[in-house]
């Protein structure tokens, strides 16, 4: 049986015990070891400036998209602020719009925040992605409601229904590669 495809596990919080980056780490438990792996240089990267969008490209920038190049897809969970996306995660996007790395790449993301809340920011996802290229697996994006409560002492999501959910959306993830492999493939 041929290895699992490498998930890219994008978090939007910079903050220390976000339940955004619990979801993503859980995530990351709860798939085929090795197969799933957290950015963690969001904090690095510098401002976007189109004139710096040029080889040799700034060394976060060009690490973030080698990472998002070795990826089968990306999976993405970010809080909302004032209605929209943090400035430091938009910014990451921002670095991905000049690449070609995320065109046409499966990516999902899981919108951990209590009812009625993150439309925004699910929102400003699609419109942002749309102009990556990147391709939005609609089965994979998925509202899974955390509370603090649910994260144990660990950083990981203790609930068994988030636990199930979140396989069910890798897995529809690794599903979409799968299948754009088999469409280019032939």
């Amino acid at each position: 049986m041929p290895a699992p495809p490498l998930i890219l596990l994008l978090s939007g919080s910079l903050r220390s015990g976000s339940t955004n980056e619990a979801v993503l780490r859980t995530a990351q438990a709860v798939g085929p070891a090795g197969a799933h792996v957290l950015y963690g240089g969001l904090v690095e990267l510098p401002h976007f400036n189109p004139d710096d969008d040029t080889n040799p490209l700034p060394a976060p920038v060009a690490g973030l998209r080698a990472a998002i190049d070795r990826a089968a897809g990306v999976l993405i969970c970010t809080p909302e602020y004032a209605g929209t996306l943090p400035g430091s995660f938009k910014n990451l996007l921002d670095w991905t719009v000049g690449g070609t790395e995320i065109c046409d790449k499966p990516v999902a993301w899981v919108n951990a925040a209590g009812p009625g809340r993150g439309q925004g920011a699910e929102a400003t996802l699609r419109t942002v992605l749309g102009y990556t290229g990147a391709d939005i697996v609609e089965p994979a994006c998925a509202k899974i409601p955390v509370d603090r409560g649910m994260v144990g002492s660990d950083g990981l999501i203790t609930d068994p229904e988030v636990r199930a959910r979140l396989g069910e959306v890798l897995g529809e993830l690794v599903a979409a590669h799968r299948r754009t492999a088999a469409t280019d493939g032939a």
